[in-house]
């Protein structure tokens, strides 16, 4: 029987929710992962809880922190996140289950020559690649790179560019990403269509109420969609979703809930399906926690799915 942590509750209230756990631990979790959230908390580890599962019982995955954005494959096997330590980052992988936690590139190996600062790496459809952006040397524009899931065949998919791109999200073809892009990592003020396999890209503002993408845009499961944290003027994040095709937004962006208080930030939105997003919630810098919430064209109740939870990923879908 599918667990929830809480009934739907009003927009206005969500300031009341308290998570039910208060973060940093984890068990070896009570249910078999086969789809939910992979996301960390505050000791930087990786952790899993599925469906099925109690949310207040996830499975912790790794171990010696230091973990950032973990990513769900397709056939939902694997977890692909960056790891941090000191100044060096690298690509790991984590079975679902639990298991060896294999490097696939380090920040600076010869591969990629001065490549440093990975983020946001994500799985390509069919599984056999991973895209992710990263910074090739300092105060230099970030780019877009694709590697094989067994850590070879290194590609740079935006050399020489003078556009900084953000963590990349694949059309169901796996033919295109699209990313958060602009003049720097901290401006990023439009989306880029980049072919997965190489080429120019192709760029769209985000319209008058997003000034730029905090953390990242997911396409929908049908490619029909796309989910971001844009930021306000008011300093707050909050969830826009949009139709999209290959090359580009169709209208304008809508917002996926009608909260309004200043102190909130909605973050990383991951689809749960095709129609509803998991994102992250936090209120007055408390504790963030991952709430779901229907995509439809008025903003909606939410649900909370995952208390003492930061940058989640849902999958897989």
């Amino acid at each position: 029987m599918r667990r929830w942590l809480g009934a739907v509750v009003a927009l206005g209230m969500l300031g009341g929710c308290e998570p039910l756990d208060g973060g940093g631990g984890g068990t070896t979790g009570d249910v078999l992962f086969t789809q939910g959230f992979a996301f960390v908390r505050s000791d930087r580890n990786i952790y899993v809880v599925d469906d099925d599962g109690d949310p207040n019982s996830p499975q912790r995955l790794t171990t010696s922190g230091g973990a950032y954005t973990p990513s769900i494959s397709r056939d939902g096997t694997s977890i692909v996140f960056v790891q941090k330590v000191g100044t060096t980052t690298s690509l790991q992988t984590v079975p679902t289950t639990g298991g060896t936690v294999a490097t696939l590139l380090s920040s600076n190996d010869a591969a990629c020559g001065a490549c440093t600062n990975f983020r946001g790496p994500t799985f390509s459809p069919d599984g056999r690649t991973i895209v992710f952006a990263f910074d090739r040397g300092a105060g230099s524009n970030s780019s877009l790179a694709r590697i094989n899931v067994n850590g070879s065949g290194f590609t740079e998919l935006t050399p020489g560019t003078t556009i900084s791109y953000g963590a990349p999200s694949f059309f169901p073809s796996g033919n295109t990403v699209v990313a958060p892009a602009g003049n720097n990592t901290f401006q990023y003020n439009q989306l880029a269509f980049v072919p997965a396999a190489g080429g120019s890209p192709t760029y769209v503002s985000l319209g008058n109420e997003v000034l730029a993408i905090a953390n990242r845009a997911v396409v929908s499961p049908d490619g029909r969609q796309v989910a971001l944290d844009g930021r306000l003027s008011s300093g707050s994040t909050r969830i826009f979703v949009g139709n999209v095709s290959a090359t580009g937004l169709s209208g304008t962006l809508r917002r996926l809930t009608d909260y309004t208080a200043s102190t909130v930030q909605e973050s990383f939105p991951s689809w749960v399906g095709s129609t509803t997003l998991g994102f992250l919630f936090n209120d007055s810098g408390g504790d963030p926690s991952i709430y779901r919430a229907p995509v439809s064209s008025t903003a909606s109740s939410v649900t909370l799915a995952v208390p003492s939870a930061n940058e989640p990923f849902y999958g897989p879908i």
